[in-house]
């Protein structure tokens, strides 16, 4: 009875794991939905050309050079079995995980491959938590967090818009 109960939960757990591993990934499982948290953690810029918003937080130029881009297609399909190189080029952006605008990085723990079909999900979310950041009305700490929020979980973005239009000064 227990080796059976235990075959039992070692099967949903197996299943739970091939479900959601599924749902992390794009058509026939080619690129990424979201960034991977083990290669793209997200980072803060550290050498601030400027810094921006009541809070005073660091702002980092755009500064991804051609190498680094193309190492971030490269380590997405070997160390995770994706086919973004295989793909049309145009349908991808280096996406910065923590927005520019958000105090985000240039470096490699905070850029990811993002598919055309993601994007156009979340590009949304960051002009507007950068707008309510300028406002005064979102702290870089919050923003960090639904940013996270929405580009891990892609189902989140309209609870998290609607957050976000409902702050005000």
């Amino acid at each position: 009875m227990r080796l059976s109960r235990a075959l039992g939960s070692m099967v949903l757990a197996l299943a739970f794991s091939v479900s959601v591993h599924a749902l992390d990934n794009g058509p026939d499982g080619k690129f990424p939905l979201h960034p991977d948290p083990t290669m793209t953690p997200g980072a803060l810029c550290q050498t601030a050309n400027e810094h921006r918003y009541p809070e005073n937080i660091k702002y980092c130029d755009r500064d991804v050079d051609r190498d680094l881009k193309r190492d971030l297609f490269r380590r997405y399909d070997v160390n995770l079995g994706y086919e973004t190189q295989e793909m049309p080029r145009g349908d991808f952006k280096i996406d910065h995980f923590i927005p520019l605008c958000a105090g985000g990085a240039n470096s490699a723990e905070n850029l990811w491959p993002q598919h055309k079909s993601v994007y156009e999900i979340t590009d949304p979310v960051e002009p507007l938590i950068c707008e309510k950041m300028s406002e005064g009305v979102l702290m870089q700490v919050d923003a960090v967090r639904l940013v996270r929020q929405a580009k891990l979980n892609l189902d989140q973005v309209p609870q998290v818009m609607k957050y976000l239009n409902s702050l005000h000064k």
